[in-house]
């Protein structure tokens, strides 16, 4: 396995491009399988996940076909209805194959999937809305069997303990599509990418309306066509450049992303003390003076998000003062903290809340990820920490980062890969 060397101290500067979203990328891949007529999906990210989404794809049946590395032409034909878990158990997004597998063949077997270990992540409300369009779906021996004669719309609420479900949203409103009537999705999801995947829907021929409320509203049609389509840029990568700029005191212009989607991020690093301008696609941030110490409570989208609580957590170790993360989605997501402490951060963990005191430095020690973002963040600590720090399983990291290593390194951080046979 590959592991990435750090050498830290050097603040970042320059001008960095961010890639098409993972999180909207591998839904709109599963959403192809709902026509027979052929797809291209453009700016998708050179990752690891999809390229198991496109593992999957090809086993369900489908041509798929890559002109250049962030381009993606899917024709499914023809389909077969079983997902093994030896493809599956490699990401949770493959979830998302559900609904069109659904409404498309009528029946289908997918395995419970896997990913990254943040928690508990029940799949239920993507059964519970499945069926309430009428389709049956249990669970067998680790798979989840569905058949489905005909689905009919209905309203179907997708709010959970810890907020609405986004793929679980993404499953029924992609079955909705091909669903007879009308359904209304209550306590729906409203991230980004989410609203990506209906846009390209409705470039599909859907007729779906709400998208970005809680109240999402799908007109059911006999049938989807083909469409081009290009992906949203990744917003969590986003929001970890600027973050990496800020915890090596640097000067980096983030490119060609949606300043919008990016809003609760940059207020907390802004009420740190950092400077953020931005543009039509573009946010700088620049350390000019002193920084302090933030609380952070992650929410469903508008709120902070979840994914980027890590990155963040990361930051804190090495701003003054004290700060407390509260993590309100994944309740259980702090794998990072015990790898950040051996950093020599100064880290409390009370159930699902932590107390950081930032200390004047990090040292570099060698480290494990455990999951994407914790990985992220343990880049993040590297790039401060005094030393060479040693980060092992990298292919976390490579799930949801386009070429990260070669990004940060154009903006002067002292960074290798050393590859592994």
């Amino acid at each position: 396995m590959d592991r990435i060397v750090i050498e830290g101290g050097v603040p970042l500067r320059g001008e960095v491009v961010v890639s098409g979203s993972k999180n909207s990328t591998l839904p709109i891949l599963a959403a192809t399988l709902m026509t027979s007529e052929p797809c291209v999906i453009r700016h998708v990210p050179d990752l690891s996940d999809v390229r198991f989404m496109l593992d999957i794809i090809r086993y369900l049946g489908a041509e798929v076909t890559q002109p250049d590395k962030n381009t993606v032409r899917i024709h499914a034909a023809r389909l077969q209805g079983v997902a093994p878990y030896d493809l599956v158990r490699k990401m949770r997004a493959s979830v998302c194959l559900l609904g069109p597998l659904v409404v498309r063949l009528k029946s289908c077997r997918v395995s419970i999937p896997g990913g990254c270990v943040i928690g508990p992540r029940p799949i239920d409300l993507h059964i519970k809305g499945l069926n309430a369009l009428g389709a049956g779906l249990t669970l067998e021996e680790g798979y989840v069997v569905a058949h489905a004669q005909g689905l009919k719309g209905t309203r179907v609420g997708m709010g959970g303990r810890y907020g609405s479900t986004v793929l679980g949203t993404a499953n029924v409103m992609m079955a909705a599509c091909l669903a007879e009537g009308m359904t209304v999705i209550e306590n729906a999801a409203i991230e980004p990418e989410l609203l990506d995947l209906a846009d390209f829907l409705n470039a599909m021929g859907a007729r779906v309306s709400g998208h970005g409320t809680a109240t999402i509203v799908v007109e059911g049609t006999g049938k989807l066509h083909g469409a081009d389509y290009r992906v949203i840029p990744d917003r969590m990568e986003a929001g970890t450049f600027l973050a990496a700029a800020a915890i090596t005191r640097g000067d980096v212009l983030v490119k060609q992303i949606m300043p919008g989607h990016v809003l609760a991020v940059n207020r907390v690093l802004e009420e740190a003390g950092f400077d953020l301008t931005s543009g039509p696609d573009w946010v700088r941030l620049r350390t000019v003076g002193e920084t302090r110490a933030q609380d952070v409570v992650t929410n469903p989208y508008p709120g902070f998000p979840t994914d980027m609580q890590a990155q963040m957590m990361a930051l804190m170790c090495v701003t003054p003062g004290a700060s407390v993360f509260t993590e309100r989605v994944f309740p259980d997501r702090f794998m990072h903290v015990s790898e950040l402490q051996r950093m020599g951060a100064q880290i409390e963990m009370e159930g699902a809340t932590a107390v950081v005191k930032g200390v004047d430095h990090l040292s570099a020690a060698p480290v494990m990820a455990s999951d994407l973002r914790a990985s992220a963040a343990l880049m993040l600590a590297g790039l401060v920490a005094r030393g060479k720090t040693e980060i092992r399983r990298v292919y976390h990291i490579d799930r949801g980062y386009e070429h990260i290593d070669d990004k940060l390194r154009a903006l002067g951080a002292r960074i290798q890969r050393v590859r592994e046979t």
